[in-house]
């Protein structure tokens, strides 16, 4: 009887594998081949890419500037202006409420302002 025990483990052995087998080689092929295809996706992905790079680099143009940009460096009060004083300087009464405020009144604060930015230039 030990006998037939074991070749009954034996066949329900050889069963079992001759499922888990030829299932697990199938499952192995399918991912080889899922990753191939992105490898493939991939190549294709990266000669667009290169394409597009050296299109963009052969229409690019070069920028000059006519100094040179440092970090931390301030050139804009080195090479513009400042305004003219005569810009912060009101216009005459008439040309002032015509062109700003059609009912001729201007706000009381707006006189002094203009004081003051240009007594602080």
């Amino acid at each position: 009887m030990g006998l037939s025990r074991q070749m009954t483990f034996i066949l329900v052995c050889l069963v079992v594998l001759s499922a888990v087998i030829p299932g697990a080689v199938g499952y192995l092929s399918a991912r080889l081949e899922a990753i191939e295809s992105a490898e493939r996706n991939l190549h294709a992905l990266e000669a667009r890419l290169h394409t597009r790079m050296v299109r963009e680099a052969r229409d690019a143009r070069s920028v000059t500037f006519l100094t040179p940009c440092a970090p931390g460096t301030d050139t804009s009060r080195t090479q513009s202006h400042p305004p003219p004083a005569s810009a912060l300087v009101p216009e005459s009464g008439d040309r002032l409420q015509s062109r700003y405020d059609p009912r001729g009144s201007t706000p009381a604060w707006l006189p002094e302002l203009l004081r003051e930015l240009h007594a602080a230039h």
